[in-house]
């Protein structure tokens, strides 16, 4: 199990090609098994092919125990043994043609590779603006001296416009010939180099074309494909880092004579007792050896309802101590600990779902050969029977150009953008470009229960009080700020004040009062009864006068008025609709059955949550996770697409793929339209790209397409993606409404 300090390595740390040895064992974890554990940051990783390629060489080494990539964030785990022979993680990684670099503590650096895509895009898009009115007078006829001094500055502008904006794919396809392998921006860079160095020949000959236009405009097309590619991608956030930094940076320890000193959590040992005070997190795993509280336990069963705790009760590592100074005895090392379980879930969860290949990244894996041979057997064709090297590399470079995968790089990323547009519309956010094919592939969704059927805070669904102390209870209520006490001052009954001679809290129990010589209670029934737990049944609050029962109370969580008519529509839609939560079997069987899911399980802790999605995932089935709470962030990054509100913990919201804004349910089937329309338009656009390429390429290959007509016809084809990425329908059903009334449930005897 990684420590904390590794969960913390988000940062990256530039290292020289060659790795230090110290530097790589201190950017290590050191793992229980003795193994060592080292991330990376491969920041040039794009596509599927690159992540089998890292996976693959690493994997080779000697030492190497395992290796995963994660695409979204663009960073390798490698687990290694330490022999007397350091495996060359950095080295290996230069020699398949990817950069990388150890990932350390230091502060974030900014996005180097965003800054860098945009930046030549607007380059490349100025340049070809100003040469293409350059051309259109030489298209106009314009004398040859005339025609030769705009082809003379149209040169001056390609030339820095290719060597600063084409260095992007040139960098790329370089590293790629140097590993031995090849990727999309080879035939790429051919295309782009032959057109410029043909031009470039032409012009100082004087000839009548020259092709500058068409080498800047076809950098600039697939510069906006790959920026609005990278941008999607970009927005796939891990939540791992969010999940870490609950973990106190340590501990107060209890010595023997009594002090309390503060010790860095890596160094509590199992057995150790320490304090945890009131509005704390509990830092390690534990068991209460004195002292009574309630203790938030939302990080674990993601339910508002309290927990007491008293000497003897167990505690995970991330709840939160809301009342009373409890000492506990230490049962779990930090790397151990349920928070640093959770991160691991959470990271395993990741790296699954970054395997999965985008349909962009399945259809590139074959283009290169097939573009590369095509190319080279119309120049030697063309040789061998004209002898004419000028016509046939003509020929040559107008196949490079006119096949140029621009149509099928803006194929996909401008559905993805424009798809986000339209839930951006309609109050949801899309985070990763591959989330909305995910979306369009589930059949079954899986929903949390508080605070996502739920609102998530508690309300008092039933009061039964004698008259005569209604007051009492709204002012003892009023001086408490336990989560039971808001709601009783929240209700009805508690609006009006009442004074009191006394009042006090005691924690874990309830609160206390005296007024007129009588001694009134809110709280527990053990407590508030003075032991006497006759005929309480399920009751979790109650009034007493002097240890007489005089009245109690029931909270409850409140169903979103969405929520019914969202399950109705996903079963319309041909899902199966699933919900799981870690409350109370009766409370989740009242939700269940009020808003009409037929298949439930209650009482699961997060990793149970992980296993059921890991069993369906088994059965095949792609399932769509809708959660909120600290304790679902494990279960979104497990699923195959996951989807939060907006008003979610950050944990929730940083795991989901998607995170819709407001309370309203009506956000899920929306995106579900919105991405099958996406995902159909996506296999129009593919089916165009590949049917365009059929018809042009025959003509490119009997020489009737200059490389200029290659150009218009290439530019023309990916207007023609643009256009129909805009086919979006922006009106797939009724608008969420994110101001509506909710109403209570009242599972009887049930707390939510």
């Amino acid at each position: 199990m990684a420590s904390r300090a590794a969960l913390n390595d988000v940062a990256l740390r530039r290292t020289s090609t060659r790795q230090s040895v110290d530097e790589l064992i201190l950017a290590s974890t050191v793992l229980d098994d003795g193994l060592l554990q080292t991330q990376l940051s491969v920041p040039t990783a794009h596509c599927g092919g690159c992540m089998g390629k890292i996976e693959r060489a690493l994997a080779q080494l000697d030492g190497v125990v395992s290796a995963r990539v994660n695409l979204s964030t663009r960073r390798a785990t490698v687990t290694w043994k330490r022999t007397a022979t350091i495996p060359p993680l950095l080295e290996t990684l230069s020699e398949v043609g990817f950069e990388a670099n150890l990932l350390s503590n230091l502060e974030g650096q900014p996005d180097r590779e965003r800054r860098r895509l945009i930046v030549a895009m607007a380059v490349s898009g100025f340049a070809a603006m100003n040469i293409m009115l350059l051309s259109v007078s030489v298209w106009s006829g314009a004398d040859p001296g005339t025609r030769h001094l705009f082809h003379a500055i149209s040169a001056l502008l390609a030339l820095p416009t290719v060597a600063y904006s084409g260095r992007i794919f040139f960098q790329s396809a370089w590293s790629a010939l140097r590993a031995g392998r090849t990727n999309m921006d080879v035939p790429i860079s051919i295309g782009i180099l032959l057109a410029l160095g043909l031009s470039i020949f032409d012009t100082l000959h004087s000839g009548p074309h020259a092709y500058f236009d068409a080498v800047v405009t076809l950098i600039f097309f697939l510069l906006i494909g790959r920026t609005l590619d990278y941008l999607m991608r970009d927005k796939a956030r891990s939540a791992v880092l969010g999940l870490a930094k609950m973990m106190p940076a340590g501990a107060k320890v209890i010595a023997e004579d009594g002090s309390r000193t503060f010790v860095a959590l890596d160094s509590v040992a199992v057995g150790d007792a320490i304090v945890v005070a009131p509005g704390e997190r509990v830092p390690l795993d534990g068991v209460v050896l004195a002292g009574e509280g309630d203790v938030d336990t939302a990080v674990v069963t993601g339910e508002a309802m309290p927990t007491p705790v008293m000497a003897g009760s167990k505690l995970l590592s991330g709840m939160l101590n809301l009342d009373g100074s409890l000492e506990v005895r230490v049962t779990s090392t930090s790397a151990q600990s349920f928070l640093a379980e959770m991160v691991l879930m959470m990271e395993a969860a990741e790296q699954g779902r970054a395997r999965y290949r985008r349909l962009a990244d399945r259809v590139a894996a074959c283009y290169s050969p097939i573009i590369h041979s095509l190319a080279l057997a119309s120049f030697a064709g063309w040789f061998l029977s004209t002898g004419d090297w000028h016509l046939s590399l003509t020929i040559a470079i107008s196949v490079l150009i006119i096949t140029c995968p621009c149509a099928l790089g803006l194929a996909i990323p401008m559905v993805q953008v424009v798809a986000a547009k339209r839930l951006f519309e309609r109050g949801i956010a899309l985070k990763d470009g591959s989330a909305l094919e995910r979306l369009a592939e589930i059949d079954i969704v899986v929903f949390d229960k508080t605070g996502t059927l739920t609102i998530g805070d508690l309300r008092v669904t039933e009061a039964d009080i004698d008259q005569r102390y209604r007051e009492i209870a709204s002012a003892m209520a009023s001086r408490s700020d336990h989560p039971v006490a808001r709601a009783l001052a929240a209700s009805s009954e508690g609006r009006a004040g009442g004074t009191l001679d006394s009042f006090s809290e005691l924690p874990g129990k309830g609160l206390e009062a005296c007024r007129a010589g009588h001694i009134f209670r809110i709280g527990r029934p053990d407590w508030a009864l003075g032991g006497a737990n006759a005929d309480v049944g399920s009751l979790h609050t109650v009034f007493s006068v002097d240890g007489e029962r005089a009245g109690h109370f029931r909270f409850s969580d409140i169903e979103k008025t969405s929520a019914r008519d969202t399950v109705r529509q996903l079963s319309e839609l041909g899902l199966d609709v699933e919900l799981l939560s870690g409350d109370h079997p009766e409370a989740v069987s009242a939700v269940a059955a009020s808003i009409g899911i037929a298949k439930f399980r209650a009482g699961l802790l997060p990793q149970q949550k992980v296993q059921r999605l890991e069993a369906l995932a088994g059965k095949q089935c792609k399932t769509l996770m809708v959660g909120d709470g600290l304790n679902d962030g494990p279960a979104l990054s497990a699923a195959h697409v996951s989807m939060a509100p907006s008003n979610a913990a950050d944990i929730g919201r940083a795991a989901a793929d998607i995170v819709f804004f407001g309370q309203d349910l009506a956000a899920i089937p929306q995106a579900l339209r919105i991405s099958r329309a996406a995902g159909r338009l996506v296999r129009q656009n593919l089916v165009f790209s590949v049917g365009y390429n059929l018809v042009v390429l025959p003509m490119a290959l009997a020489g009737y397409v200059s490389p200029l007509l290659a150009a218009v016809a290439m530019s023309l084809s990916s207007i023609t993606v643009v256009a129909n990425a805009l086919r979006i329908p922006s009106q797939t059903g009724p608008r969420p409404n994110t101001v509506r009334r909710e109403r209570a449930l009242v599972p009887a005897g049930s707390a939510a």
